[in-house]
């Protein structure tokens, strides 16, 4: 039997932003870019993040570090030009931080690896999630992505006052941080210095601001950049826009402190604000191909927004440079304290600058007026899609919905399911047995096994096979095998017992050199989590366990499906993507049971749409009629599952 997953897909094009970017997308920023062709910098230590790698030096993809802080804290010194790269994947993580600054004509680089360039193995987003692991969103002042801290701000602010002027001259790229109060922003708090960061390709999504600066100095001929980003706050109350600037230049500058090329600026208050409360700085900001929407479109009697653009102490200390943008909102600038300063906010405008706003306010000299819904704007807002894109699936529908275990199998040529029918959990004996069913007419063909569940079907000459696990005691113990060549008179025998303070679990069993193979889930105390023990027989009956074959010592491991194919054992199993409650199925493979290579294609299964919960567990697989039957279950591995098959003419 051939076995092949295929590689994720591609990921899907960003609407109208990528119409709109098309012939921007090949700049980048000058020499300094380590990942430029034309770098001329010192070139630095290169650094690997990925959840696949062992953790200890980052220096490759197996070495690498599982947090982007480790690697971060990995950078060697103030040189500059050295290079972090994040495997597409979600990371838990808030307010990190780097040990040094880039340097001047070399700049480091934060990058994802989302289309492979990098050799990760895997296309998608890296998501840094700075919520609480189980709780979800961390609104909590100064808790985002990018960390600074006042002391002093409350009564829980005790820790140093720190400056996220650290990240000077870093370039960050195809990132989507998110899950807190700020995403790709910089408070520089204590300190009033030059800072410049360039942020490229990547989405910012927080409850006060999706992206920004604060509290520092700007470099005319280095200014701080976003390129290509969708940045996004989520509340309408208090300090909030999608992107915040605030330099403290004491006039005007002639040039822009902070340049904003091909970006998306979306808040329920505003899209762009400058200044603060009680600050009496200027700030200038470039903003060029670029969608403003402020989401706020009360009636004047309402709480409408003071702007899309705002400038919050005085209208006089902000001025934008606004080129070929189109802005949505009840009306275009505003300022939130001394509201008659309002013509005092200066501003150009270049190209075709539009703007949606209600129909009693004034759209500004230099600016056309929208008089319909902007709808290619609208469609081109949303952010792409936050993880990697499945495989391509083949045909996919349900098998049956509050279904747990089933495997594929074919018996006497028919493709059949073999269904673990059990409550949740609790119950007697009598409410756990295994079916097995004609996979198109649902005919059921036979039963057996009262009082196990978790269980694997195999076919040898005529006889059927299951191998389940008995429910006692309220858990789940030893491995018995049951057959029949009728589906009627079934013969029963322990093949796998357990060790002393050891449960088993799901088990899978496959042909193999000499033989057969079973993969058996474990909850052996000795390891912190469930893994997957392995057991050789030459006759299905009676089994060996291997000594030291054993998967998953350091990770969570459940639920395996084993198959040999072409030299190799290839297992795919169950992972919980801890911190988070999340579980999707992951690939290994083998030559000996013992020594295991991790597919960086994985996950090849996530849950996806709303109708699968967070769960994607439970493989198996089956071939039929030169076609490949892949079923799983989908739930929240809590109170609900259901099983779903995916057909597909894999080779």
């Amino acid at each position: 039997m051939g076995f092949r997953i295929s590689a994720p897909g591609k990921l899907a094009l960003w609407g109208l932003v990528a119409m709109m970017t098309l012939a921007a997308s090949s700049v980048r920023a000058a020499t300094w870019d380590p990942a430029a062709k034309d770098y001329t910098g010192h070139k630095g230590a290169t650094l690997y993040v990925s959840k696949l790698g062992d953790n200890t030096d980052g220096k490759s993809w197996a070495t690498a570090f599982n947090t982007v802080q480790a690697a971060l804290d990995a950078v060697p010194d103030a040189l500059g030009g050295h290079v972090v790269v994040i495997r597409p994947d979600t990371y838990m993580e808030a307010n990190i931080s780097v040990p040094y600054p880039g340097a001047q004509g070399s700049y480091n680089l934060l990058i994802a690896d989302v289309d492979g360039h990098y050799g990760s193995g895997r296309t998608g987003q890296a998501v840094l999630d700075a919520g609480e692991p189980e709780k979800g969103f961390k609104s909590y002042d100064w808790w985002g992505n990018i960390r600074s801290m006042k002391q002093g701000w409350s009564k829980d602010h005790t820790d140093p006052t720190f400056s996220a002027i650290v990240w000077d001259r870093w370039i960050l790229r195809n990132l989507y941080q998110t899950g807190g109060d700020a995403a790709l922003f910089w408070d520089c708090t204590n300190r009033t210095e030059p800072f410049s960061i360039v942020v490229e390709d990547s989405v910012g999504i927080g409850r006060a601001f999706g992206g920004g600066v604060g509290n520092c100095l700007s470099r005319p001929d280095e200014p701080i950049t976003f390129r290509r980003c969708s940045l996004w706050s989520l509340d309408w109350w208090g300090d909030t826009s999608g992107l915040y600037v605030r330099v403290e230049n004491k006039a005007m500058p002639e040039r822009p402190d902070v340049v904003v090329e091909d970006c998306t600026l979306v808040g329920p208050q505003c899209a762009l604000k400058g200044s603060n409360y009680g600050f009496h700085t200027f700030t200038r900001v470039k903003l060029n191909r670029c969608r403003l929407v402020a989401l706020n479109f009360s009636q004047p009697a309402g709480t409408p927004t003071d702007g899309i653009i705002q400038s919050v102490q005085s209208g006089k200390y902000l001025h934008v440079d606004l080129e070929d943008s189109a802005l949505m909102g009840y009306k275009v600038f505003g300022v939130k304290v001394d509201k008659d300063t309002v013509n005092d906010l200066t501003y150009s405008t270049k190209g075709t600058v539009s703007a949606y706003v209600q129909f009693q306010q004034d759209v500004p000299k230099g600016m056309y007026r929208a008089d319909h819904w902007p709808s290619e704007l609208f469609a081109g807002l949303t952010p792409p899609a936050p993880r990697a894109e499945r495989a391509e699936r083949g045909e996919v529908s349900l098998v049956q919905r509050d279904l747990c275990e089933v495997a594929p199998v074919v018996w006497k040529g028919r493709l059949c399911l073999m269904v673990c029918v059990r409550p949740g959990s609790g119950g007697t004996a009598k409410d756990y047995y295994i079916v097995l069913r004609d996979a198109e007419t649902g005919e059921e063909l036979g039963r057996c096994a009262e009082g196990y569940s978790l269980a694997s079907a195999f076919v040898q000459n005529d006889t059927f096979y299951v191998f389940a696990s008995r429910f006692e005691d309220n858990n789940w113990n030893d491995v018995t095998m049951f057959k029949s060549s009728d589906l009627k008179n079934w013969t029963q025998k322990v093949v796998v017992k357990q060790e002393p303070k050891e449960h088993l679990f799901n088990c899978s069993v496959s042909a193999a050199p000499d033989g057969f193979v079973m993969a058996y889930e474990s909850n052996d105390p000795t390891y912190p989590a469930f893994t997957v023990k392995f057991a050789r027989s030459t006759d299905l009956e009676n089994w060996t366990v291997v000594t030291d074959g054993v998967f998953g010592t350091n990770r969570y491991t459940a639920c395996p499906c084993i198959r040999f194919v072409n030299g190799y054992y290839y297992v795919m199993y169950t992972e919980h993507r801890t911190p988070r409650w999340w579980f999707e199925t992951y690939i290994v493979r083998s030559k000996d049971l013992k020594t295991w290579e991790i597919s960086s294609s994985n996950p090849v299964l996530s849950p996806r749409g709303i109708d699968e919960g967070i769960d994607a567990s439970d493989p198996d697989i089956a071939e039929f009629n030169g076609k490949t039957y892949l079923y799983y279950a989908v739930g929240d591995q809590r109170t609900w599952m259901t099983g779903i098959v995916v057909c597909q003419p894999w080779d």
